[in-house]
């Protein structure tokens, strides 16, 4: 039932999908969505908060521990376009519909980046902690740096079925700032 939800909600959007529809991509009553899941917010809610713990899980599944830093946001990055590109109705369910005006779950998604957003800070700080050559970074420059990573793996997610290809992509755009930068090799202006 969950997953012709998400593909449902995917493709028409909260407002527009309605539990009849969702019933019948299910192949069940809809008395029986109803009995699961009390309401239409309950069941979109339901299938954001499943997405969301899926693709979290992918992303940290996929690192090496233990790896060079370079390394450990390879896999992750490539665990993250992975997932979108094999799941594609579950990615536009958190980013596109769950984040929109209107749907009930959209701090469910904002958690959900807070948490690989708190996971890829740390990620970042480890290899500047562990870096030789580099001054301290501030926390707070650690997050923002993890913060444009994950905004600009959000925007390339989708962007291509491959996701090694995109993973690559962001990974020469990230790591050519952050390999210098580790480097104690800042761009200044």
């Amino acid at each position: 039932m969950l997953d012709a939800a998400v593909s449902v909600f995917a493709r028409r959007g909260f407002r527009a999908t309605s539990m009849d529809e969702i019933a019948e991509a299910a192949g069940v009553s809809k008395p029986l969505v109803y009995l699961y899941l009390k309401s239409k917010d309950e069941l979109f809610t339901a299938c954001v908060r499943r997405e969301a713990k899926a693709l979290s899980a992918a992303v940290r599944a996929s690192v090496e521990a233990g790896a060079a830093p370079d390394r450990q946001l390879w896999s992750g990055l490539l665990g993250f376009f992975r997932y979108t590109a094999e799941h594609p109705d579950g990615w536009n369910l958190l980013y596109g519909q769950a984040r929109s005006g209107g749907a009930p779950s959209a701090d469910e998604v904002a958690a959900m980046r807070v948490e690989i957003v708190e996971f890829v800070t740390a990620l970042i700080g480890t290899a500047a902690r562990e870096a030789p050559c580099v001054p301290v970074l501030a926390d707070r420059e650690v997050r923002a740096l993890a913060l444009a990573l994950v905004g600009a793996a959000e925007s390339l997610a989708g962007s291509s079925a491959n996701g090694r290809e995109t993973a690559a992509t962001l990974m020469n755009f990230a790591w050519a700032g952050l390999g210098n930068l580790l480097a104690g090799r800042p761009w200044s202006p």
